[in-house]
């Protein structure tokens, strides 16, 4: 019995110590630290590399400057337009001489009918042997006229440059009914072109500025021509005074009407010039050219020959479809204004 007593005592001390289950002990989880942030740099581009300097264009002070025409890319001499039409004349231009063009250098209007073209345009750099285009924004007269406007290249210290054999690069235009007969000019103050035209209309006009005729100069292009002629083996043209006169009145007519076409200041072509005269032809045709300064005979038939835009002034020269000539000569106000007809009775 006091066995069974220290049993259950002892049970009773055992069940105390474990009186109430205590909480389980909280594990702490390892401290962990974020990784750190990258703090993002901005992109950077590598230095552009420096652009190589332009360099500055210093032209020698004896070098010498000079032009060549070499097309009319807009507006051909003679392009008929509306009234108060806008366009834009372009020439191409090669530099033949020796310094470089700058912006120093400039197109400047030189005389005539300005059409609302700007008083100069600076040039874009062109190296000797290169081929610069020229522009010029224009508008059209508001009335029907054949108008003109001459331009000259300058360099910086303002001197006229020489283009060709002249000084001039130049735009004709016909506005409205104020039409032409036959070609046109090239361009650079040397008018020419070929054209018969209608035998009926106006006759001859009789022109009253102070042009000077130079009868050297006219047998000078008679013989220059017959020497072409003779040089491709073809007969010599023969003189006809009905010719001459007709030739004459136009080329005093275009000389004092600052003109250069084969329409005279009272509506007459070649044809009805000529037959004004009382020349019948059956077969007729005309070339013209002006220039300032003007060209020497020599010269002015040599552009003819070799003329590339059109092509029927040297036709003409060594035609044998025609058989007489008649040759005309003006100068005024420093200009020199050849015309030739030639027909056959």
């Amino acid at each position: 019995m006091k066995n069974l007593f220290y049993l259950i005592l002892l049970m009773a001390f055992l069940l105390s110590a474990c009186g109430g289950n205590a909480a389980p002990a909280q594990t702490q989880a390892p401290a962990t630290q974020s990784p750190p942030t990258q703090t993002q740099l901005p992109a950077t581009q590598p230095p552009d590399k420096a652009a190589p300097p332009t360099p500055e264009i210093v032209n020698s002070p004896d070098c010498t400057n000079s032009a060549a025409f070499v097309t009319d890319v807009t507006i051909p001499d003679n392009t008929n337009l509306k009234q108060g039409e806008k366009f834009s004349k372009v020439w191409r231009v090669k530099n033949t001489g020796a310094c470089t063009w700058t912006p120093e250098y400039k197109l400047v209007f030189y005389d005539g009918d300005q059409m609302g073209a700007p008083s100069s345009v600076p040039l874009s750099v062109t190296r000797p042997g290169d081929t610069l285009d020229i522009s010029v924004d224009m508008t059209a007269p508001i009335k029907d006229s054949i108008s003109r406007a001459d331009f000259e290249l300058h360099t910086p210290l303002g001197a006229a440059m020489p283009i060709d054999k002249n000084t001039l690069l130049w735009v004709i235009i016909t506005v409205g009914n104020a039409g032409s007969a036959g070609g046109g000019s090239n361009g650079t103050g040397s008018g020419s072109g070929s054209a018969n035209g209608s035998a009926s209309g106006a006759g001859l006009v009789t022109s009253t500025c102070a042009f000077v005729i130079d009868q050297p100069r006219v047998n000078q292009t008679v013989a220059s021509i017959n020497a072409y002629r003779a040089q491709n083996n073809l007969p010599a043209y023969t003189v006809d005074p009905d010719l001459v006169t007709a030739a004459q009145s136009h080329s005093a007519d275009i000389a004092c009407n600052n003109l250069f076409v084969h329409t005279g200041s009272n509506g007459s072509t070649p044809a009805s010039r000529v037959a004004a005269t009382g020349y019948v032809a059956s077969a007729l045709t005309e070339n013209i050219y002006g220039s300032y300064p003007p060209l020497t005979a020599q010269d002015a038939v040599t552009w003819w020959a070799t003329d590339q835009v059109d092509p029927r002034h040297n036709e003409n020269l060594l035609s044998t479809k025609y058989t007489q000539i008649g040759v005309g000569y003006a100068f005024f106000n420093n200009f020199g204004y050849y015309v030739v007809d030639f027909a056959t009775p």
